[in-house]
């Protein structure tokens, strides 16, 4: 799980520095928001989402309840 957030924070770097940085101007800025735009809204990408919100929640609560054992 380390190395897939790791690849996914190089690549909103990677992303990012390009954007800034790319000298192509506004219509290579355009095409690359609506990339991004149709990537985020594809729905086996919003259903991964909403699976990572629920399973964080999951582990959240598992968390709390451990924390809460040694606690008392």
């Amino acid at each position: 799980m380390g190395k897939k957030i790791l690849l996914i924070i190089v690549g909103l770097i990677a992303f990012g520095a390009y954007t800034l940085g790319a000298k192509a101007g506004r219509t290579r800025y355009r095409e690359i928001k609506h990339a991004a735009e149709e990537f985020w809204n594809d729905p086996r990408v919003e259903k991964a989402r909403k699976k990572a919100v629920k399973n964080s929640k999951k582990a959240t609560a598992k968390a709390q309840k451990e924390v809460q054992k040694k606690l008392h």
